[in-house]
This record gives C-alpha cells, structure tokens and sequence, in this order.
C-alpha cells in the first residue's frame, strides 16, 4: 500500500472555494449579518430543489424538526402525552424533538436494508393517541414514503419528514421534503450541504411556514420577522408594524442563522450536480471492490433502490462475522474516521427513560450494534478511495 495518510480521512470535509470566499466578502462589505438577501436566495432555491413552496433557514436541522413539530402540535390541538411515531434507528435528535414538546415517542422496528422506518411495522405502533410520524430518511436513502402517507391518511395522522441525511433525493420521481406536512434537513458539518451550523423546515403549507418563522424568531408576530420588514412601505402599513413588531404570539426560540450561513449554502447550491455525481460515484467504487466482503460473508453493503435515488451522505456497512468493534478499531487505527450506525435505544438516557426496549426491536438493535459507517464525500481523493478499500480487505485477509 504506498499510499499513506498524513492526516484522518473524515466522515465530512469542506473547502471554501472563490465562490463562497466572495460571498461572504459580500456579507462583511454590507455589514447586514441577519436574515437578508443571501438568506432568502436560500430558502428560494432550497424550495425550488424539493417541490416545496417555501423553506425557512434556521440554526440546525434539530431546531428545524423541533419548530416544525411545535407548530404541528398547536395547529392541530394536541396535548401533553399524545403520541408521534419515530424509527427505532435513527440520530437521538429525531424522538428528542418529540420529548421537547411533551409529546410521547412510539418507536417502530426499521427495515433490514434500508434502515428506515418499515411501513409494515407501523400497525405495531399505533394507539388512539398517535397524531404524527416522523419518517426518516437514512444516510442519503429515501423512506418508503407511498406506503407510510397511505397508513398516514387511514389514520389521520401528520407526516414529519426527517431529511437531515438526504437532500436532492427522488422517491418515484418526487423529491424528498415534499410528501409530508413538512420536512426537516440540516446543512450541518459533514452533511450533503455544509454551512457551519444550519438547517431547514420545508413545506407547501404556508400556515407552517409562518408559524415556523415566528417561533425561531421568538414567537414573534409574523408581521415582523426580518429587520427588513419595516422598510420599503406605505406609512399606514409602517404604523401597524411598529406598533405590532414587538409583539410575541407563542412560546419560541431563537433558532436563527446569519448571512454568512447562507452565503456558504448559495455558494454550494452551485455545485449540488457536481456535489451528487462525486458522492455517487464514490459510493459506486466502494460497493464494487468490497463486494467480495459481502460475498464472503464479512459486510453488507448498502443497496441502492430501483425507485429512489441514493445520495451517500455517507457509507454504510454491517458487521456480519461479529467483529464490529475490531474493524472499527483497525480503521480508526489507520486514520479512517467511522461513526456507529446510529445506535439509539442503547443510550444510556434513553435506557433510562424508556427501559431495555431492544429485545422488542431486534432489526434496529442488530444492525445498530453491527453496523458503521465511513465517509462517502465529494473530497476524497482517489488514494483516499483505494487506502480506505484496501484497510477493508487487509483486515479480512483477502
């Protein structure tokens, strides 16, 4: 192997390129830093990418979710201890939002390939008092989105969207983000996009829209939810907004981003087709010179639908001769960063809050405690590729 990093090969990697360098010049030169007009090409475009009529920028993909589902929950009147259906295996940010708002989490059992939500096992977790689903979609692979909104209108039921791990997706030809009430995604480090911190709610519902507005900025009246919307208006209209604008209608949060965010996210929306093709293509190569592993019995290898797109925002495996851990361990030693394969009803505060409930999830449990995954990014380079196969195949000795 002559190839030999110098530094890790990371989950996530990022380079500012001239573009984004000048656009946030452009931000420093206005001295305008809150939501402004690299904020709103943003959301615009975001928009526009998932079939949705608007998209609201905010801090994180979890401030996205928890905004997203507080307006949910005040719109349709639910109360403290109503229920929302969650994946047995997905990031604690997802059933946390749940919490947050004094709701109850309902987990359902995942399916074994894709790791998202099993449309079959829904059933299992419905009761009188579930109001909503949240559906996921895993490391850059669509949920089965025709079944779940099927069960969802049986019964009544909102539909949250979890895209924080897949943007620019297609399932059966319609974008991720635009089959739910409202979809979440996050621009956080090591994600499709990367703006430092940063995430989205999505919708074609402009009540939510709104609603999602004014609880990052406080629960602010939606009269006055950018610096900008006392200017450029008649003076009848300004007088009803300065004598509303610091008026407060719900219970929110300050969930906002700045321009410089933004700024970063205009500049990589650019490159989204270029930014796909490389993850896919990289994905490509990892599935054909570790298929030999999956042959042998060693790993399972991700698999890409005939329905749906599969973006990569990272490379899954499971572990299929026990030993995760040392193969985990071997990579790290060789400088490849890894991440579990989202393991959540064995942390600890869930345990604590919720008891043992593995045994009752046994596909979520299992590849949880067998599975990884590796970095699938537009920046890795083709030494990078072939050192991270070949530490894979030295450890199975083939």
């Amino acid at each position: 192997m002559a190839f030999v990093p110098d530094k890790q090969i990371g989950i996530g990697d990022l380079i500012i390129d001239a573009r984004a360098r000048a656009n946030i010049k452009q931000v420093l030169d206005s001295s305008h830093l809150s939501y402004g007009h690299f904020s709103r090409s943003f959301e615009e475009q975001f928009a526009a990418f998932h079939g949705c009529a608007h998209a609201i920028f905010m801090a994180s993909g979890t401030s996205a979710l928890q905004a997203a589902l507080s307006i949910l929950r005040e719109m349709h009147g639910w109360v403290d201890g109503d229920e929302v259906i969650v994946p047995a295996m997905t990031f604690i940010a997802t059933p946390n939002i749940v919490l947050h708002n004094n709701l109850d989490v309902r987990f359902a059992e995942v399916d074994p390939v894709s790791c998202n939500i099993d449309p079959t096992k829904l059933e299992e977790a419905l009761t009188d008092r579930t109001r909503a689903i949240i559906p996921v979609h895993l490391f850059g692979r669509p949920a089965e989105m025709d079944p779940i909104m099927e069960f969802a209108q049986a019964h009544d039921l909102r539909v949250l969207e979890d895209s924080c791990e897949t943007m620019f997706a297609k399932y059966r030809g319609r974008p991720v983000g635009s089959f739910g009430n409202a979809a979440c995604f996050s621009t956080y480090v090591a994600h499709m996009l990367v703006t430092g911190v940063g995430g989205f709610v999505t919708t074609n519902d402009a009540e939510i829209a709104v609603g999602a507005r004014s609880y990052l900025n406080h629960g602010r009246d939606s009269i006055y939810l950018s610096i900008d919307d006392d200017r450029d208006t008649t003076p009848a209209k300004l007088h009803e907004v300065v004598a509303r604008r610091f008026n407060f209608i719900r219970v929110g949060h300050s969930f906002r981003a700045t321009e410089f965010e933004a700024a970063l996210g205009v500049a990589q929306l650019e490159q989204v087709d270029s930014i796909l093709a490389t993850r896919k293509e990289n994905a490509q190569y990892f599935l054909e010179h570790l298929r030999p592993l999956e042959e042998k019995g060693f790993l399972s290898l991700p698999v890409v639908p005939d329905d749906a797109d599969h973006v990569f925002m990272m490379f899954p495996v499971v572990v299929r001769d026990g030993r995760k851990r040392e193969l985990v361990n071997c990579l790290e030693e060789h400088l490849i960063e890894t991440r579990d394969l989202m393991p959540l009803l064995s942390q600890p505060v869930y345990l604590e809050l919720f008891g043992d409930l593995r045994s009752r999830f046994p596909v979520a449990t299992y590849n949880a405690e067998n599975g990884f995954y590796v970095g699938c990014h537009p920046y890795l380079s083709p030494e990078q590729r072939e050192y991270m196969v070949e530490t894979f195949l030295d450890f199975f000795g083939t």
